[in-house]
């Protein structure tokens, strides 16, 4: 088995796509956001994108937990520089790319209670995102789908 990354937009569903494969294939799970510094999560819980520089100690930080050993890890992973990054901690790091459109982004994280993360922010994780390559290892699937769909298509092509 190898490390698998949930990755998108916020308000995809990464965190609970995560936790279900996790728990699905009896491995531990870590959430992307509890590697944030303080300060990227004031940053954007008062509506500021972050900038690659903001990202680089927190990406670094997700990519020292995908050594050796079974792992699910969401995070957005939106350039292919960030999955680079990832990948340096494990080449073989698999990445479940959750796809919606920007509407169902918007409107998912406007009806999220207690989360740092504003609606006004999803437009610019549109803005900077690259879906996953030919040439990456991984999968795009769509997010609207029912959670053990989603599962079951992952699983399938592991």
């Amino acid at each position: 088995m190898v490390p698998i990354v949930v990755m998108g937009v916020t308000g995809c569903g990464k965190s609970t796509i995560g936790k279900a494969l996790a728990e699905r294939l009896g491995v531990p799970y870590s959430e992307a956001d509890d590697f944030h510094p303080a300060a990227n999560v004031a940053k954007m819980h008062s509506g500021v994108p972050l900038t690659d520089g903001d990202r680089a100690p927190w990406l670094a930080a997700i990519a020292s937990s995908l050594g050796p050993g079974d792992l699910v890890v969401s995070c957005s992973a939106l350039k292919r520089a960030y999955r680079d990054v990832l990948r340096a901690g494990n080449p073989d790091a698999y990445f479940v790319h959750l796809v919606l459109t920007p509407e169902t982004a918007t409107a998912r994280v406007s009806g999220r209670a207690g989360h740092f993360m504003p609606s006004t922010l999803v437009a610019s994780q549109f803005a900077i995102l690259e879906p996953l390559g030919d040439d990456e290892n991984g999968i795009g699937v769509d997010a609207t789908l029912a959670v053990e769909k989603i599962v079951e298509k992952v699983l399938s092509r592991l």
